[in-house]
């Protein structure tokens, strides 16, 4: 699944083919075709990694066949889709279009237009007009002896519709792709990432097992290349980001801000104390210099 040239860029959504203009030309969210049921054996419980276990040098037959495995792995991943799923997933691309023709800020873009936080916001705001429970996450973890600390901004869906399934948790993920895209990685680990799509909408269970699969092929792309794995590409560290807990905010909440001011609250904290102020020394002069006055006099001892 390559990208097309940047003149067009086509999706195929259930067969139905779907062409955007340029400027969403780098943007896909992969194929999918619906299915309720639940994976096969071999992807529901496939193997948990062990980060820190070292592999004995293997032959290429060996080595084809782990690639040839992950392969196909991804694929039977991916291409299952619930109709949950695809009404998110829709809602979400038709989103991204918007907020890309209307955001002019000057922020951080996904795939050259539209800012991050513009697009959560916009896909967010049109999720919970539809009915979804919709919010936008941070998730937050400290250093641990497994893991470095970080934090992470997504979105996400709580659908309890269906009382036999019980809840069902949906994340939405901008920039799915890039987060395990890694530079001078090997030609079969690009293949791999290359059919990863670059918008994530899927089922917390289906995330989870996509990480896996990656995580697998990262440690055995650095193994075969002699490269060192930074920490933050360990499958712990990137669970940590989606599956891990959050803080969820939704547009409709009286107390929601802007996904990039969590912390506005220590942002005030800092610019308050960062305030200029003037000495006491020059306090019989406010008088005739009225633009001494924005300060603060503070007493000299």
């Amino acid at each position: 699944m390559g990208k097309m040239p940047v003149a067009h860029h086509r999706m195929n959504f259930h067969n139905d083919e779907i062409i955007f203009p340029d400027q969403h030309a780098d943007m896909d969210f992969g194929c999918f075709q619906e299915n309720d049921q639940k994976p096969s054996d071999g992807i529901c419980y496939y193997n948990e990694i062990d980060d820190d276990e070292d592999e004995n040098p293997i032959n290429v037959a060996e080595s084809r066949a782990f690639w040839d495995d992950q392969n196909q792995l991804l694929q039977a991943t991916l291409i299952r889709t619930s109709s949950i799923e695809s009404k998110i997933r829709q809602i979400t691309k038709e989103g991204m279009i918007l907020a890309r023709e209307n955001c002019v800020c000057p922020r951080p873009v996904l795939g050259g237009g539209g800012c991050s936080s513009c697009m959560r916001r916009e896909i967010c705001e049109r999720l919970g007009n539809t009915g979804f429970n919709s919010a936008i996450c941070r998730s937050k973890w400290r250093i641990s002896p497994d893991i470095l600390s970080g934090e992470h901004t997504y979105l996400d869906v709580i659908d309890k519709s269906d009382a036999k399934k019980g809840e069902i948790r949906v994340v939405v993920e901008l920039n799915f792709r890039a987060e395990f895209e890694m530079a001078r990685a090997g030609e079969d680990y690009n293949k791999l990432i290359s059919r990863v799509p670059e918008v994530f909408v899927g089922k917390a269970k289906r995330l989870r097992t996509l990480i896996k699969i990656l995580c697998s092929a990262a440690k055995k792309c650095r193994k075969e290349n002699k490269m060192h794995m930074g920490p933050w590409r360990k499958q712990k560290y990137m669970q940590a980001k989606w599956l891990g807990n959050c803080e969820r905010r939704t547009i409709s909440s009286p107390s929601f801000v802007d996904d990039d001011k969590f912390s506005g609250d220590k942002q005030q904290h800092k610019t308050k104390a960062c305030m200029p102020k003037a000495s006491m020394l020059t306090f019989d002069l406010l008088e005739n210099l009225p633009r001494l006055q924005q300060f603060t006099a503070v007493q000299v001892l």
